[in-house]
């Protein structure tokens, strides 16, 4: 397969490149330019063509590292204001007491 070659997208994957290729143009850019863009983005998005027929590697659809990412951040904030909440309570009974 020559470099280059399309034949291994589907016909989702090429109908979202030529929407693509269509704004950029739209906007200003080369055609040539255009395309390029339009297939890189299809290819950041995908990982490459979804035919059968290539590497044999299986391709994910999604990669998921952005929601991964939000909910650690959203484990340690919930951890560290349920730390300080039981921190709280242990000081509010220490002040109860001394009345």
């Amino acid at each position: 397969m020559p470099r280059g070659d399309k034949s291994k997208y589907t016909s989702k994957q090429q109908r979202q490149a030529r929407h693509i290729e269509d704004g950029y143009e739209k906007s200003g850019v080369s055609a040539r330019e255009a395309e390029k863009r339009a297939w890189a983005i299809v290819n950041k998005k995908d990982g490459g063509g979804k035919r059968t027929g290539g590497s044999g590697r299986a391709k994910k659809t999604s990669r998921g590292s952005a929601a991964g990412a939000k909910k650690s951040s959203a484990n340690r904030i919930s951890r560290s204001r349920r730390s300080s909440k039981k921190r709280g309570t242990s000081t509010a009974a220490r002040g109860s007491r001394r009345r």
